[in-house]
């Protein structure tokens, strides 16, 4: 059995009411609440996002990893009467917060879910303690070609093997299981119309980005995470982060794709440990 297979199961799975969308997240250890935002590609969830992690994170933490809106086993509303917008996902993730009663959690958000992690905490400051953004969206950027195999995804098998060899460093060996497991994830009916209908609003947005002024408002501590050959993120916009944001570091792994958590996961949590008890 592979290593990703091994770990389902292991972590206790929870659903909670967020604002009327049923709400799925995997929860471990004890402590102060740290928060996994998972990414956006086709077939994304906290699992198999953040599996190689939670270990690490429950030995300091209340570990809640959460299915964004129209992803895993969370709610997906029909896109005719529903925006899945930037918005949405921000008034989701607070609406998740404040049905678990929490105050003062630590947000770690990759891509998509850094982009959440930036709206939460500028938008209800007063909900977040620390922020972690690893190979965040959030800036205004070109297109880039290796883009296309997320944004186009054809809901076949061979188009996540793409996905996955586009979100990972050259060198990194993608479980068989991973590949699989996303796959079924992203060819439910639902999941496809929530999918289709995220990516059509970014297309139409011309990206998943604020506005530079807005982000420079963004009052927590926040690290910045960056994979060195990340070819989603490009390592500038890393850097303008670091411009941006006030009260901001910065951490870039060599030889690191889109997928820090997962291809470093040592390397990773215990650097965004030592930021968030510090």
């Amino acid at each position: 059995m592979g290593e990703f297979a091994s770990a389902k199961g292991k972590f206790s799975s929870r659903h909670v009411d967020a604002n009327g969308i049923r709400t799925h997240y995997l929860e471990a250890g004890s402590g102060p609440p740290l928060i996994l935002i998972h990414g956006g590609g086709a077939g994304a969830d906290c699992l198999s996002n953040w599996f190689r992690c939670i270990p690490a994170y429950a030995r300091q933490f209340r570990v809640l990893a959460v299915d964004l809106l129209g992803f895993g086993n969370t709610g997906k509303p029909d896109p005719s009467g529903f925006e899945y917008s930037q918005d949405a996902r921000n008034l989701h993730m607070v609406a998740f917060i404040e049905a678990l009663g929490l105050k003062a959690v630590k947000l770690i958000g990759n891509s998509m879910g850094g982009a959440t992690s930036i709206g939460v905490a500028i938008k209800r400051p007063e909900l977040v303690d620390k922020v972690v953004l690893m190979g965040s969206a959030g800036l205004k950027t070109k297109v880039r070609e290796a883009l296309l195999p997320i944004m186009n995804y054809d809901y076949t098998r061979e188009g996540m093997v793409k996905v996955c060899r586009t979100l990972a460093n050259k060198s990194f060996a993608i479980d068989d299981d991973l590949i699989d497991y996303r796959y079924q994830l992203s060819i439910t009916p639902d999941a496809r119309n929530g999918y289709a209908a995220t990516m059509a609003w970014i297309k139409k947005q011309a990206g998943l980005y604020y506005e530079e002024d807005f982000i420079r408002t963004l009052a927590r501590p926040t690290l910045v995470v960056n994979g060195k050959d990340d070819l989603v993120v490009p390592l500038e916009n890393a850097y303008r982060f670091l411009e941006l944001i006030p009260d901001s570091w910065g951490y870039i792994i060599p030889r690191c794709g889109h997928w820090a958590m997962l291809e470093y996961p040592d390397d990773f949590a215990s650097e965004t440990i030592r930021f968030l008890q510090s």
